[in-house]
């Protein structure tokens, strides 16, 4: 036999046994991927056994404001959470970064809220007035101290006090520091309680010579002791002192949608007094309880859960 002959016989029952092993992997895989489909047929038909389950439902509905996720209010001068007590709305300005405000309280055992700014309105501290608290019937600031009449025990008696540490201790005050207040026997002013010249007296406002009342749909005015002057004015809300004129806020005007500003003159008033319109603040609400306070050129108006500001005595905001 050739050497050569017998290499190739080698080779091809080498080859005859590479194809043969090879036919036979072959069909085990096809064997294999037979199994695995029928398994996954069988995982996914539907079942006979027991009764399908109800489908679910969702509901497509937004969220409530409630539910939903709250976002950081950016309005400046927001109304505080302390700032509940009810009554009257006082407000004293300072100049044009630093006033003071409180809520009266009601002379029943709510304490009134006193509060206190010198950013110009954008945030406000609330000031404790110490032990034997009681409702804020009037409030006055200046550039040295701050000075409040409390009414305290069962009859409202009024107390002055007075602090000098922005608030942080009181004192006694003088008789006259606060000018004018409203309590539930009439007016409050340096000389003692005397009768309202009006059945429900908003606000009161006492200067050195003469005393002026908000009243509804006009301001009453005297000087002195003397009588009573009502002069009508509709929609007044409150009065601030302006030397020898009052600014006041009203609302109603057809011209303004929200508090109209305007001056009245603080003399020789008489019936047929004339006020003139200084400006329009048109963020304030119409609906609300408003108090207005200067300083100078600087105007403060509180109104709703806003307290607004003018720099040129009341004409823009």
């Amino acid at each position: 036999m050739s050497p050569r002959r017998g290499s190739r016989t080698l080779g091809s029952v080498f080859s005859r046994r590479t194809l043969v092993w090879a036919a036979v992997i072959v069909v085990v895989l096809v064997v294999v991927d037979v199994l695995l489909v029928a398994l996954a047929l069988a995982r996914t038909a539907p079942s006979s056994n027991g009764t399908p389950g109800p489908v679910p439902t969702f509901s497509s509905s937004p969220r409530s404001p409630a539910s939903a996720t709250a976002k950081p209010s950016a309005t400046a001068r927001a109304e505080p959470a302390g700032m509940v007590a009810p009554g009257r709305r006082l407000l004293s300005a300072v100049d044009g970064r630093e006033a003071w405000r409180a809520s009266s309280g009601v002379c029943d055992g709510t304490d009134g809220v006193v509060e206190h700014t010198v950013d110009g309105g954008t945030t406000w501290t609330p000031v404790s007035l110490g032990a034997g608290s009681g409702a804020v019937l009037a409030l006055r600031a200046g550039t040295d101290s701050v000075s409040v009449v409390i009414g305290t025990g069962d009859d409202c008696e009024p107390t002055v006090r007075t602090s000098v540490d922005d608030g942080r201790s009181w004192k006694d005050g003088a008789a006259g520091a606060v000018g004018a207040g409203v309590g539930p026997d009439g007016l409050i002013l340096s000389t003692g309680t005397v009768d309202s010249p009006c059945a429900d007296p908003i606000e009161a406002f006492e200067g050195e010579f003469t005393t002026a009342v908000v009243c509804a749909d006009e301001v009453q005015w005297r000087s002195g002791d003397g009588d009573w002057v009502g002069v009508p004015l509709v929609g007044v809300r409150s009065l601030a002192d302006d030397g020898d004129s009052y600014l006041v806020a009203r609302v109603g005007a057809a011209a303004c949608d929200g508090a109209e500003i305007r001056s009245l003159p603080a003399v020789g008033v008489t019936p047929a007094t004339k006020s003139t319109v200084v400006g329009c603040a048109a963020d304030a609400d119409p609906d609300g309880a408003l108090a207005v306070a200067r300083a100078g050129d600087a105007v403060w108006l509180w109104s709703g859960g806003t307290v607004l500001t003018s720099g040129d005595g009341g004409a823009s905001w």
